[in-house]
């Protein structure tokens, strides 16, 4: 059986071992070695990765009969082999993962809140805890002060096997699902946790814990939160974002706030100013509308005009005339056609029968349909058409 330096020495990122197995299959090869610090995915921590003799070890894997496989996409020549950890990523984990266990102690420390499910991502590590109140940013700062507390005083994590017997004895925070090589992590004077992961030796190396947001799971309270490095990236790219903001403002970053603040409430206003004009607008362009064309029978093309603009100045005609409107945006190479109801044509049926032949997708109600089209050709041949159709006689 490969000896599992993971737990034995936690700390090694290279050594020397021989190759005991070799298999290939479906082009990759999963090699087993006499001893290995290449920690396996499980208990929500994921594998390790890193090189075997140079080659790259792209996943770790723990078959069913025990055995550690290390997957890559050749096999190393010799069987003597030099391997490295990917030493940052290792040591991520393990800051992540004892930062986990400390801030779970802390949660039912605190309030009585166990931990239901963990989840270590590339970006976040989440924990849902149960509570029988609401979660809220009080509770929050508790536990990230009293967490990290626990690191500035800098306890001491052991991990060792204990029998069946000797875990009767100890108040661990939940029954482990095995009943051999029984595993406990022990946060001095804090928990005693069944666990498999590998986890730095004081809790000093965790560095720190910032929880970032929580949010409602169900019964539980997702927490989201980061350690170490992790958290210290995350504190720097924040930091770097807000003195950027700082200086666009030309403030200090107290005051940023009350720059947004106010630039929102500049914006509400000039979206409001903005409507008002649109609608004298659309006033305007409907009397004109309505001035130019034919009795019955209104139809326009605009080059640049939105879509939502012409539904709303089709809207504002139809509620001032008895009139069929045919608009185009040949920006959006798109068309709608509305009446006011006082006409026979369904405007969705229209477009059902008659859209196929113009490359067009759309529909609509009885009173108001839209539609889009491939090219402005086939928009402009189909808006032809309409006017040819329905512009002889707008309640066919």
């Amino acid at each position: 059986m490969t000896k599992k330096l993971y737990y034995t020495s936690t700390m090694t990122s290279e050594w020397d071992t021989n190759i005991r197995e070799s298999v290939e299959e479906n082009g990759f090869y999963y090699i087993t070695l006499e001893e290995t610090a290449f920690y396996p995915e499980g208990g929500g921590q994921p594998s390790d990765t890193g090189k075997i003799e140079g080659i790259t070890v792209l996943d770790i894997i723990k078959s069913n009969d025990g055995k550690i496989l290390h997957k890559t996409e050749r096999r190393p020549s010799s069987e003597i082999v030099h391997c490295e950890l990917d030493w940052p990523r290792r040591f991520d984990h393990m800051q992540q993962h004892s930062g986990q266990h400390l801030l779970s102690a802390v949660c039912v420390e605190l309030f009585d809140s166990n931990t239901v499910s963990f989840h270590l991502g590339k970006d976040y590590l989440t924990i849902d805890i149960t509570s029988e109140f609401k979660w809220t940013e009080v509770h929050t700062a508790a536990v990230e002060k009293q967490a990290n507390q626990y690191i500035i005083e800098n306890r001491e994590i052991h991990a060792y096997y204990v029998t069946k017997e000797q875990l009767q004895t100890l108040p661990v925070v939940k029954m482990p699902t095995v009943s051999e090589n029984i595993r406990i992590v022990e946060i001095e004077g804090i928990e005693y946790n069944p666990c498999g992961g590998t986890h730095v030796a004081r809790t000093g190396e965790i560095g720190l814990i910032k929880i970032f947001k929580t949010e409602k799971q169900k019964d539980n309270t997702r927490l989201y939160f980061k350690c170490g490095f992790r958290a210290l990236n995350e504190f720097s790219e924040s930091l770097g974002i807000l003195s950027a903001l700082s200086n666009k403002f030309n403030t200090g970053r107290t005051e940023i706030l009350n720059r947004v603040e106010k630039l929102e409430n500049d914006y509400n206003k000039l979206l409001s100013v903005n409507e008002n004009l649109k609608l004298e607008n659309a006033n305007f362009l409907a009397d004109s509308l309505i001035a130019e064309n034919a009795e019955g029978f209104i139809s326009h093309i605009f080059e640049d005009s939105p879509m939502k603009d012409l539904l709303y100045l089709a809207g504002t005609i139809v509620k001032k005339e008895k009139v069929t409107v045919l608009l185009a945006s040949r920006k959006e190479q798109k068309v709608i056609l509305s009446h006011s109801g006082s006409f026979p044509l369904h405007c969705g049926k229209y477009f059902k029968a008659e859209l196929s032949s113009y490359n067009g997708k759309g529909g609509g109600s009885e009173q108001t349909a839209q539609a889009g089209f491939a090219s402005q050709n086939d928009l402009m041949a189909f808006y032809q058409y309409t006017v040819e159709r329905l512009g002889q006689n707008s309640g066919e």
